[in-house]
């Protein structure tokens, strides 16, 4: 897994209408916000992306910018991005297994989607805060910030307005 202060690995993915999305450098020069999703059939997902969706105008303003990435067809994330209208790059067809292998990301037993994890990047492409969450019965790991093992403690935009305003405001004081 990764940890505090690690450069994001170098990722690209399809992007839902049309191109590619290149990590970390499309989130450079500002704070970034990743999250690896299980797909548009999970209602919590859904939530989440959602949520995301309607903090655009704070993200905006902070100089925020958002990837969510899944294993879903194109049809399926270009569905969710018309369906709540979303304005942040979402990436499909992602391969769980070659994703795992560079982040850490927990996939399911059978190896089909990501579990939800969000990570909070530095303007340089380096890990500020990472939360790793699954619902299945995964071993026990050391994780960078949080591990959960509930939907309830997935990184949401009102957490990633907290957590950038603590790192604005220690990079201040310094």
């Amino acid at each position: 897994m990764l940890e505090n202060n690690d450069l994001f690995p170098a990722l690209a993915f399809a992007r839902a209408g049309g191109g590619e999305i290149h990590l970390p450098d499309d989130l450079a020069g500002g704070f970034g916000v990743i999250l690896f999703y299980r797909g548009a059939w999970s209602n919590a997902c859904n939530e989440q992306l959602y949520a995301f969706a309607q903090a655009a105008d704070a993200f905006a303003v902070e100089d925020i910018k958002v990837v969510a990435v899944s294993v879903d067809a194109r049809e399926e994330a270009e569905g969710l991005v018309e369906k709540y209208g979303l304005t942040f790059a979402v990436g499909y067809a992602a391969d769980p297994q070659a994703v795992s292998a560079v982040t850490g990301v927990l996939v399911n037993e059978d190896s089909a989607y990501f579990e939800a994890t969000g990570f909070v990047l530095s303007p340089d492409g380096r890990i500020h805060t990472a939360i790793y969450s699954s619902t299945e019965g995964f071993e026990e790991r050391i994780v960078t910030i949080v591990y959960s093992s509930a939907t309830v403690s997935r990184l949401m935009p009102a957490d990633v307005l907290r957590v950038i305003a603590s790192a604005k405001s220690s990079a201040k004081s310094r």
